[in-house]
């Protein structure tokens, strides 16, 4: 058997989509499983022991006639593999048209109402519920594949040859922080992660935070970690995708904005404290610790808007106080 699955991004919405992956290839062992893949993710999966192969997606390679010519590659060759399932679960109408393209023997996607991408499959699978869970949107795939979804398995294993980054610190305590977001107004402010530092660090002297994020979030970076620089090690745009990965799996919490590390630390279990503003933490929130979501609740959130023109700005988040943060975050500290 060989399957396709087409969920080429975000971060956090590839780590959604793992389970689906992880419990097919307990249903099929013997099934090759292809992803087609965003190229900035590709340190995400590659190497997964569950995937035969990735297709890689380069969203701006469209734009040069090399880039059509290397689509229309990867086209032949997803046809060449004779896909028995295609599997989409992006579910707009890019992704649509490339599982349709695939010409797999049988093609299920997500009914999202958008973008008409659910008429080019053979099965559209709508959401279970208004405020249904991502991932459980996605498992609601499998039933109609007949495999089921009761059964245990690793959402993220860990990697052969990515170290655990916290060994070089027997003594520490680590909590990972991530300023960072996609969305600026999905961004707690600076300050207020510093205001944090501030707090819990005279509280618990073993801890130390890591703050991590991508290049364009050093700046965000250097606030915090001025709050202490004895306690703090900024790796803003200093790690692969891989070893942040292992940075929140060996971390004991992680305080954060809804982004693609918050998934991470959910799907592996580490504990959160997840502040939220314009989106919606019961469809895309830490899955299964809603109850660690800080949230304050006004009539315009959430909007899932990616500005705001609330008055005042940003109201959503920035009435999170670092005290709310601080409470939450000793409760799981004190725990451990």
């Amino acid at each position: 058997m060989k399957i396709l699955i087409l969920k080429p991004s975000s971060l956090g919405d590839v780590v959604h989509a793992l389970p689906v992956l992880r419990l097919l290839k307990l249903q099929h062992p013997e099934a090759e499983v292809h992803w087609w893949l965003h190229s900035d993710l590709l340190p995400l999966l590659d190497g997964d022991p569950d995937l035969h192969g990735i297709f890689p997606f380069h969203r701006h390679g469209w734009k040069t006639n090399g880039g059509w010519r290397d689509w229309l590659r990867k086209i032949h060759q997803m046809r060449a593999q004779r896909f028995d399932w295609v599997i989409d679960l992006q579910g707009l109408a890019r992704s649509a048209i490339h599982a349709w393209l695939a010409n797999g023997a049988f093609t299920i996607g997500l009914d999202s109402g958008r973008e008409g991408a659910a008429g080019l499959y053979d099965v559209a699978v709508p959401r279970p519920a208004p405020d249904a869970h991502a991932v459980d949107w996605y498992l609601a795939v499998l039933p109609h594949l007949g495999v089921p979804t009761a059964r245990e398995f690793t959402w993220l294993p860990p990697r052969p040859g990515v170290a655990d980054p916290t060994a070089a610190f027997p003594a520490a305590r680590w909590v990972t922080l991530v300023p960072g977001a996609r969305w600026s107004n999905k961004r707690w402010p600076a300050e207020a992660f510093a205001s944090v530092v501030h707090q819990l660090a005279p509280h618990f002297p073993a801890v130390r935070f890591a703050i991590i994020g991508g290049p364009g979030d050093r700046p965000i970076g250097d606030i915090i970690h001025a709050a202490n620089p004895d306690a703090c090690v900024n790796l803003t745009g200093k790690t692969t995708l891989p070893e942040m990965v292992e940075w929140v799996r060996h971390s004991e919490l992680c305080i954060t904005n809804d982004t693609g590390p918050m998934h991470l630390a959910a799907a592996m279990n580490r504990p959160t404290v997840a502040l939220f503003g314009p989106t919606n933490p019961a469809r895309t929130g830490p899955y299964q610790q809603l109850e660690n979501v800080l949230r304050v609740s006004l009539p315009c959130a959430p909007c899932l808007k990616s500005t705001c023109s609330h008055h005042p700005a940003l109201e959503c988040l920035h009435a999170i106080t670092p005290q709310a943060v601080v409470a939450r975050a000793a409760a799981v500290l004190g725990r451990a």
